[in-house]
């Protein structure tokens, strides 16, 4: 019911309708799900208390998710509280499905506030729903104290009241001080239009690079070319399966199709490696000095 709603007016009206199920029938309700995987147990359980999903959903609307996104998630966390849910406890499932639905719409608003993580510890998730709750009440206590207090002292305050690391407060901070901006905007109205991402260095391959590239790659090639003319046929052909193939052959296989010992073969590699190297070596200068 809850997932498949079209917008959350639809989603509160057929909420406040569902019926209020009693200790009683909410472990039968329960038990029926888990030992039998009744789903029309689990649709009744979570129909229930969708109501309790939508409310806690509406008191995270300040962090400016969609409120019809924020109930899905509370009903995500709902059916998770379900699906986990121990009869046996003696726990009321609302009691316990409190949890899960918070948690879950907590990790919804923390993932979509900002394109790079705002966090992910328990340390981290406290210090982003408290932190300014915390901030504004030492500020209000400190006031009334006649004390004014600087920015480390807060910060260590604040600390010591979530119980949390000084460092991690520091970062929050940070964090939450900031937001996105496109890199597509002006930098200002003196810029002539110049964008931000202009002031991003490009880390691709500059044109001159290109070239060298292209041209050592070029000169490799044709010294390859002339080192391989060096060879007969089968010195040729051990170097081509062993060392120019994108799979290179075992000294085995190429003994067995040659009709050699594995031996024999890795002789004839060697022995052509040292035929190339005396090749290219009296080509040039350049050549000399590329393979020292």
């Amino acid at each position: 019911m809850a997932l498949d709603a079209p917008n959350d007016m639809t989603l509160s009206r057929k909420a406040m309708k569902a019926e209020l199920l009693d200790a009683e029938t909410e472990l039968k309700l329960a038990y029926a799900w888990r030992d039998q995987r009744d789903e029309a147990a689990l649709h009744r359980l979570i129909t229930a208390y969708m109501r309790l999903a939508i409310s806690m959903a509406s008191k995270f609307r300040r962090y400016g998710a969609p409120m019809n996104d924020l109930i899905q998630e509370a009903g995500l966390g709902l059916m998770k509280a379900a699906d986990k849910f121990d009869p046996d406890r003696g726990v009321r499932f609302s009691t316990y499905a409190v949890w899960w639905i918070k948690a879950s719409i907590q990790d919804y608003v923390m993932r979509n506030w900002s394109m790079v993580r705002t966090g992910s510890t328990s340390s981290q998730k406290s210090l982003f729903f408290n932190l300014r709750r915390v901030q504004a009440r030492l500020e209000r206590e400190a006031q009334s104290r006649g004390e004014v207090l600087d920015r480390h002292q807060m910060r260590q305050m604040i600390s010591t009241e979530i119980g949390v690391p000084l460092h991690d407060v520091e970062m929050m901070e940070g964090r939450l001080s900031g937001s996105d901006f496109s890199l597509n905007a002006t930098q200002s109205a003196e810029d002539e239009g110049r964008e931000w991402i202009d002031t991003i260095e490009d880390e691709g391959s500059q044109a001159s690079e290109i070239v060298e590239t292209a041209h050592d790659t070029e000169a490799l090639r044709n010294w390859l070319l002339e080192a391989l003319g060096a060879l007969n046929d089968r010195e040729r052909f051990i170097v081509r399966e062993r060392k120019l193939r994108d799979s290179p052959r075992t000294l085995e296989s190429l003994g067995e199709e040659l009709g050699l010992s594995k031996e024999r073969v890795r002789q004839l590699e060697a022995a052509a490696f040292a035929k190339m190297r005396k090749k290219l070596e009296s080509q040039s200068r350049e050549v000399q000095d590329f393979l020292v």
